[in-house]
């Protein structure tokens, strides 16, 4: 089984875990209906991109019970 020879110090253990950090996002906000959406994305609200539409939203679809038998 293998076994440190010697203890890690501290700053070499901290050292080692520098990179570990979680790093926050950076929102930025959508020109065409200011939603805040993820850089270099399209917009999940409104489907534009570069300032013109990307992907067609369809409405929100109401099935009722009479139509879905």
């Amino acid at each position: 089984m293998a076994v440190p020879k010697s203890k890690i110090t501290r700053s070499r253990r901290n050292n080692r875990r520098s990179h570990d950090a979680l790093v926050a996002g950076n929102p930025a906000e959508c020109p065409n209906c200011g939603e805040l959406k993820r850089p270099h994305h399209v917009c999940g609200a409104c489907g534009h991109y570069a300032d013109r539409e990307v992907v067609a939203l369809a409405d929100e679809v109401d099935l009722d019970e009479e139509d879905a038998a």
